[in-house]
């Protein structure tokens, strides 16, 4: 996962992605904590996120910001995230590895992660994308 932070890593990362056609996907520092960013939209075209991966997706983002792990001024978009206070740069790590693999179809890992750090927290997400 490529740290991106401030305006030119982030550019630079974001045109290395694109030219892949992938998601374009990175953990950046904010402050004393750590975001994760991803943009499926003009990064990768072709990908085709579904109605029950994206809602497992809000399920899982909704969980962690009620657990504490990430922050309510999080972006919980249909092809963009950004998931804000990541207090460490290995746990934005984790969750940026999980969220792409989200995105591909595979919500294994994340369904791990947010079951690693919020046990017992209830599930919600709100569809928007209709």
């Amino acid at each position: 996962m490529p740290v991106a932070t401030g305006t030119a890593t982030f550019n630079a990362a974001y045109r290395r992605a694109r030219a892949a056609r992938t998601v374009s996907i990175g953990i950046e520092r904010r402050g004393r904590s750590w975001a994760v960013r991803a943009d499926a939209l003009l990064a990768a075209p072709g990908l085709a996120i579904d109605a029950a991966q994206l809602q497992s997706i809000w399920s899982a983002a909704h969980r962690l910001i009620r657990a504490g792990v990430i922050h309510r001024s999080s972006g919980l978009g249909c092809d963009h995230f950004t998931l804000n206070g990541v207090r460490e740069e290995e746990q934005a790590r984790l969750l940026a590895a999980a969220l792409h693999a989200a995105l591909y179809g595979d919500l294994a890992p994340l369904d791990r992660l947010v079951e690693a750090g919020a046990r017992g927290v209830g599930q919600g997400a709100v569809d928007t994308c209709g």
